[in-house]
């Protein structure tokens, strides 16, 4: 006696277009957002992109976002908590590669955030990959070195020097807690 095929809906951003509410689209699967962040997420998230704009002042060519909609192909859109684009967003999405993305955990999307988009942004070839955990105060610093993230550096307080485009801008993550 054979199985019953499992079959999958795939949406695509045609689809996702027509949404209601908040979400993201990964390989045409659609994943809810959470409800509006806790207070606490929404401050580490204002303070991280503080100190990256800040940190990319004098780069003429960088800019530091918070969420906005990373359109990679016809079934994949997704939201990071924060981005650095180096170059020009033309649409109204952005369409090629940030050079940096940033995931600030909630329970909700832990699981998410460090095994789908982990492997995501890595497929992308995204220079940088932070994961902060408001629990534990903490920031992991990941860098694509030969095609996979490495953990380049964990902790809470500490500066990192970024090499961004042309740019190498400094961020002192003691100040985003």
């Amino acid at each position: 006696m054979s199985g019953a095929i499992k079959i999958l809906p795939h949406y695509t951003y045609e689809d996702w277009e027509q949404w209601e509410g908040q979400w993201e689209l990964i390989e045409g699967i659609p994943y809810a957002m959470s409800p509006l962040p806790v207070p606490k997420h929404q401050k580490i998230a204002m303070a991280l992109g503080t100190e990256f704009t800040v940190a990319l002042k004098s780069c003429s060519q960088c800019a530091a976002y918070q969420p906005i909609d990373y359109r990679v192909s016809d079934d994949t859109i997704v939201q990071p908590d924060m981005l650095v684009v180096c170059g020009e967003i033309t649409k109204k999405y952005l369409d090629f590669p940030p050079a940096l993305v940033a995931e600030i955990l909630s329970p909700a999307t832990a699981l998410k955030d460090r095994h789908s988009k982990y492997s995501f942004y890595e497929s992308q070839q995204i220079p940088y990959y932070l994961i902060l955990s408001p629990d534990t105060e903490e920031v992991e610093i990941y860098k694509l070195i030969n095609g996979v993230y490495t953990l380049d550096q964990k902790g809470k307080n500490f500066s990192y020097n970024f090499n961004i485009g042309d740019c190498t801008p400094s961020v002192n993550f003691n100040e985003i807690w």
